[in-house]
């Protein structure tokens, strides 16, 4: 009995680790670290993101997750998506995520994570207010890698997924994970309640802060981004 209520108290404790990292950062910061996570996606050629693969992109979402436990574990990320327009890229929409696990782990570790959308039924789906579930709702492959790939190749899977963990490519996989909206981020940041069908829509401005974001998008997928300093 007594161990019946100690795990569910471990489970209580990790559930509520998972949901306030994956919530309390603010919106402008994960803005901020999706530039930083694109920039060091692209700073390595060999791993980096085809710009073919970007440029037939429908939308993007880029998050940090960050893993942590002992014997069970909580997993919590924040992030945004952003989408294709007619005149370029969209603002961001937040979005989140946060588990709980099971196995012998010790520690933490933080995995970096960009989730191209090959597909308008994709950006649909991250557009709807309420949560997309990787590898049910979308099918996800990793994505490929590298300078040499061509344009024209007809995408595997909605979802192409690439990871980067304490520095490393990983290779990491988010099959299964559960990616939520977080509409009272997106109210703050926007300055008003918005949908994320207006924002990916491009039917809303985007803020001064989001702007950079835009530029390192443009750049990374032109190929530029090979030359760090045009992709700040």
């Amino acid at each position: 009995m007594k161990l019946t209520i100690l795990f569910a108290a471990l489970l209580t404790l990790i559930a509520a680790f998972a949901s306030s990292t994956a919530f309390a950062s603010g919106m402008q910061d994960d803005v901020d670290q999706a530039v930083s996570i694109v920039q060091r996606f692209e700073a390595i050629p060999e791993y980096s993101i085809p710009p073919a693969v970007l440029k037939d992109a429908k939308g993007l979402a880029i998050l940090t997750v960050f893993k942590a436990g002992f014997m069970f574990s909580g997993r919590g990320g924040t992030g945004v998506v952003v989408a294709r327009t007619a005149k370029g890229w969209s603002g961001p929409s937040a979005i989140g995520t946060g588990g709980v696990g099971f196995g012998l782990q010790i520690g933490g570790e933080v995995t970096e994570f960009v989730l191209v959308l090959n597909t308008y039924d994709a950006v649909r789906a991250f557009s709807r207010e309420g949560n997309v579930v990787l590898g049910a709702d979308l099918s996800v492959a990793a994505g490929p890698i590298g300078r040499s790939v061509e344009a024209g190749v007809t995408p595997i899977a909605a979802v192409y997924t690439y990871s980067k963990s304490q520095g490393l490519f990983a290779g990491a996989s988010l099959e299964g994970t559960v990616i939520m909206t977080r509409n009272d981020a997106n109210a703050q940041y926007y300055g008003r309640s918005v949908t994320p069908q207006q924002i990916l829509a491009g039917s809303v401005a985007s803020p001064a802060g989001a702007k950079r974001l835009e530029r390192v998008l443009v750049a990374a997928e032109s190929g530029k981004c090979r030359d760090m300093l045009a992709c700040r």
